[in-house]
């Protein structure tokens, strides 16, 4: 409930002096009329008139506050909020060969690509998203949905070793650029993450940039891995798992050019801190339009208030005049 004038509600303490007044001249008493002595009255059994004999005044000062409060205007408020988004399809185009499971991240660059590809799940909420995977080939692992519990479940099920081995970033990317071919959305993207050099596919990276921007769809490229040397798999000669040493080949010009073409940018993580940074970045370059209406409705409660008041005046008058009569 809200108060048009709040401020009249200071009218209440007035009630304070009042009843003051009241307990002192009960505790003081006086006689209306004399008598030779009350002894026989004082033995006389009290009836109900002599419990409600304060009734009347405490209905007063219960009508005097709800007068008081009715003077202050009491509302009742209803919002109302209407929400219209011009959201964004965004897919996250993301490598998965067997250089995905090098160490120089932690624990490994494709679970840290999939830890951080979740947090930037979870931010846009209201966008659709979907997920392609890509090593020697490509596939879709989502297409575009805005369910985000069912984007990330697939996304935990990424895993190296689904594909055959591999870098195809054409592949990777025309997949992606044929999952937003039939999006009506205004803004479309393409978040591609590889660390590695074309070497497998049909499609070449650059023709399947043209494609894109042919397409109005931007394309975010993001090189995973560090400076120079990085712990790579490897089966040693009894068929165990070890790593071994290998330098860090990521054709950055390629995906800079991606990016130029299509007006995106292209970013390079060498560790999960920086790859976090970068999704980040990503998610205040596209925002999504949201724009929020909002009404408010005030409804008068005085009436209420101000007949309960008359209700306990009338009550009050009742009680004094035909019941609880005193004598001058």
């Amino acid at each position: 409930m809200h108060f048009h004038s709040p401020y009249l509600l200071w009218l209440l303490t007035l009630l304070a002096p009042l009843v003051a007044l009241y307990v002192w001249r009960t505790l003081r008493g006086g006689a209306a009329i004399r008598v030779s002595t009350t002894e026989g009255v004082a033995r006389a059994p009290k009836s109900v008139r002599y419990y409600l004999r304060h009734l009347p005044f405490a209905l007063r000062s219960a009508a005097l506050a709800l007068l008081m409060v009715a003077l202050a205007r009491p509302q009742s408020v209803e919002q109302h909020a209407s929400t219209s988004a011009e959201g964004i399809d965004i897919v996250l185009s993301i490598d998965v060969s067997g250089s995905m499971l090098a160490r120089d991240f932690k624990p490994d660059r494709i679970t840290a690509a999939k830890e951080v590809a979740g947090s930037f799940i979870a931010d846009r909420y209201g966008d659709r998203i979907g997920l392609v995977v890509f090593a020697g080939e490509s596939f879709t692992q989502s297409p575009l949905t805005t369910d985000q519990g069912t984007l990330q479940t697939l996304l935990a099920r990424i895993r190296s070793g689904l594909i055959e081995d591999g870098t195809a970033i054409g592949n990777g990317l025309a997949t992606a650029i044929n999952r937003l071919r039939e999006s009506d959305a205004k803004s479309k993207v393409v978040i591609l993450l590889t660390d590695g050099v074309n070497n497998r596919g049909e499609i070449a990276p650059l023709m399947a940039a043209e494609i894109a921007a042919a397409q109005g769809i931007r394309v975010y490229t993001i090189g995973v891995g560090t400076e120079g040397m990085a712990p790579y798999p490897a089966v040693d000669m009894f068929g165990e798992m070890t790593f071994v040493q290998q330098k860090v080949e990521i054709d950055e010009k390629t995906l800079e050019a991606i990016a130029d073409k299509t007006g995106g940018r292209y970013f390079r993580a060498t560790d999960k801190t920086k790859l976090k940074a970068i999704y980040d970045e990503i998610n205040q370059l596209e925002k999504s339009r949201v724009e929020v209406t909002e009404h408010v409705s005030y409804h008068e409660l005085f009436l209420d208030w101000l007949l309960a008041a008359l209700a306990l005046l009338a009550l009050e008058t009742l009680l004094s005049t035909l019941v609880l009569k005193r004598i001058p």
